[in-house]
């Protein structure tokens, strides 16, 4: 069986889609992806990821995505605040997220927006510390500021999302408590570097995720051109993680069935998932 820990159940690419979100789901359970952790981006979708978690028998997390902070409020983590003190007992909530830092995206790279990113971070970092709950980070070219605020406004760990980044910050991640996130990504024979990581890195700090609906693998993939000539890119589910998985296992010399054992544990620990979330 295997675990999708980042899955955006909620995005419209799957709500809307002519089979359904609980459809697609379904055929993601019937290929042995037993959970997934739905994500929430902004304190609009809280409700919203919570429902659908226990519609689907999933988890989730409540957290403001850093692409979506210029449009928050201050007191949109008073909310996430109230939200994680209500469900406190709820044990589909597993963590804080998605959180961090994006300065890949140019808008978001302003002196301000720099800011205003660093800001929202530590105030939800201080939320996972006083509700006593691992963080799910959105990393993108931001791991060595999100690790200083990490060492700063310490949490109990969690998941570094779609890492793509150095061996010595997968491993300064790795010392604090968080297992790395690897998903579509690697399926591609031109991510040397990333594939080298996911080879290399010790087994038990390994998680998988799909980022569905974002982040498609290797044959779902169009370029730009292919789409400007009518191609349809494929549409990335948790159906996908299987698959992924195998491609994983296939550079680390494993089986699938060792590799889902090992990443499903993985993140049964690092999201302290509860027997009764886990059932």
């Amino acid at each position: 069986m295997w675990i999708d820990t980042h899955a955006h159940l909620d995005a419209p690419e799957l709500s809307r889609h002519p089979d359904g979100v609980a459809a697609l789901r379904l055929r993601a359970a019937e290929k042995g992806v037993d959970r997934c952790v739905i994500p929430a981006v902004q304190a609009a979708h809280f409700d919203t990821v919570r429902l659908l978690a226990h519609q689907l028998g999933d988890v989730y997390a409540l957290g403001i995505h850093p692409l979506y902070v210029p449009e928050a409020r201050e007191e949109d983590l008073q909310r996430l605040d109230d939200a994680l003190t209500r469900h406190r007992s709820d044990p589909r909530l597993v963590a804080v997220g998605e959180i961090g830092l994006d300065f890949f995206v140019p808008a978001l790279c302003t002196p301000d927006l720099r800011e205003r990113q660093q800001h929202f971070y530590r105030a939800q970092l201080r939320l996972a510390r006083r509700h006593d709950l691992p963080v799910i980070l959105h990393v993108r070219r931001s791991a060595d500021l999100l690790l200083k605020h990490l060492r700063e406004v310490p949490v109990q760990g969690g998941i570094a999302h779609a890492f793509n980044g150095s061996e010595q910050q997968a491993r300064a991640f790795i010392d604090r408590g968080f297992c790395l996130g690897f998903g579509g990504a690697v399926t591609f024979e031109a991510a040397r570097q990333l594939r080298r990581l996911a080879t290399e890195l010790p087994l038990e700090a390994l998680v998988l995720e799909t980022d569905s609906p974002d982040i498609p693998p290797q044959w779902l993939y169009r370029t730009a051109a292919e789409r400007a000539a009518g191609a349809p890119q494929g549409l990335n589910t948790p159906a996908e993680l299987p698959r992924i998985g195998a491609v994983l296992a296939g550079l680390r010399g494993l089986s699938p069935a060792a590799l889902a054992e090992a990443t499903t544990a993985n993140a049964r620990r690092v999201l302290a998932l509860s027997p009764r979330a886990a059932a």
